[in-house]
């Protein structure tokens, strides 16, 4: 009975010290399993470090670039060109194509001038007496006609109409010494500048010329001639304001009798044509001074109411010629074949911009080219 105890007890402490062995074993096989991992993944990484070295050092290389001769490179530009020239050939016969001429019937073509002559704010009343002056083309049109025929026989009516209300006018030979010119327009048509201008011309072509400051109601105008003669170096005949406009013109053109000058250009009172105390004035102007032209300026942006301006003028005082300015900024220009028809009066210069040589002599050619391009 005392046996079993001690024997349980002595194969207690067996187990126990042979525990101790396989842990101890269990435990120096897990380290050394450890230690063979840590080899074999730094083994591996270094053969992938080695192939990774491989493969970058394996990568083929870009090839050299090898410089160009002269003419090689010209053989490619002259390639280049060519093939451009082939496309643009291969392009051109299908966008032409396309713009096929426009093609209208015959009883559309009033309508079509119409809208040509209104677009280019030409006034109802002439376009209407354009349209009759083509009535002969309209009839013995076929039945079709192309819009390109229509505006050939629109031109040609225009330049007739033009042509018989523009004659040839040659200013530098006028064949009289002094040329006397007396010039008219309210304020604000660009009078005192024409004038300027226009002597500046006549300068350029060789002419002496003497202008008269004759507007004496308006010191500004005085003022304004001084300097633009000054500028362009021509010989200003003036007083004070408010002295006898036609004292000065007649000084003016005794001047350049003994100076044996050109041409006296003669400014008048800028004030509107309806006032009668003015219009009187500018007639004693012209019975004292004798002007051999007198010149309406107009204003071609105002429309109608530079007809009606020119009306008045003529009745009261009459004139010979018109000069139009301001047609820079007339796009259209539509001013010029209203003047022409409906006053039945010479165009002899515009007005297209602002500088001293913006003045040309106006020829119907030139406005047609404008208009009708």
């Amino acid at each position: 009975m005392l046996l079993l105890p001690l024997c349980s007890s002595n194969q207690k402490k067996r187990e126990g010290r042979m525990f101790d062995r396989l842990k101890k074993l269990f435990s120096k096989t897990l380290k050394d399993s450890g230690e063979e991992s840590s080899r074999e993944n730094n083994t591996n990484s270094k053969e992938e470090l080695s192939s990774t070295e491989i493969i970058e050092s394996r990568e083929p290389e870009p090839p050299k670039r090898t410089e160009k001769t002269a003419k090689a490179r010209k053989d490619e530009n002259e390639e280049i060109i060519q093939e451009k020239r082939l496309d643009i050939q291969k392009k051109t016969p299908s966008s032409i194509s396309t713009q096929q001429e426009e093609i209208i019937r015959r009883d559309e073509i009033d309508d079509k001038i119409r809208t040509i002559l209104l677009d280019s704010d030409v006034s109802f009343d002439t376009t209407e007496k354009i349209i009759e002056d083509m009535d002969t083309f309209i009839r013995k049109s076929k039945k079709k006609v192309s819009m390109e025929n229509v505006k050939v026989a629109l031109r040609e009516t225009l330049k007739e109409i033009m042509s018989s209300e523009n004659p040839k006018f040659d200013i530098l030979n006028p064949g009289k010494k002094p040329y006397i010119v007396l010039f008219l327009g309210i304020n604000g048509t660009g009078k005192t500048t024409s004038i300027a201008k226009l002597a500046y011309y006549l300068k350029n072509h060789g002419k002496k010329v003497v202008v008269s400051a004759s507007d004496t109601f308006r010191a500004g105008a005085i003022e304004q001639l001084t300097f633009l003669c000054n500028m362009i170096d021509v010989p200003l005949i003036k007083n004070s304001a408010g002295s006898d406009p036609a004292s000065v013109a007649f000084d003016a053109v005794q001047h350049a009798a003994a100076k044996n000058i050109d041409y006296v250009l003669i400014d008048s009172a800028g004030r509107m044509q309806t006032n009668k105390n003015l219009l009187d004035e500018m007639k004693k102007i012209k019975r004292v001074a004798k002007p051999d032209i007198t010149v309406l300026v107009l204003d071609a942006m105002i429309g109608q109411d530079a007809v009606s301006q020119a009306d008045t003028f003529l009745k009261e005082i009459s004139f010979d010629a018109i000069i139009l300015t301001k047609l820079d900024t007339d796009a259209k220009g539509g001013a010029v074949l209203t003047m022409s028809n409906e006053i039945k009066k010479p165009i002899i210069f515009v007005g297209i911009g602002q500088e001293m040589d913006d003045f040309i002599p106006f020829t119907p050619e030139w406005y047609l080219d404008k208009i009708l391009p």
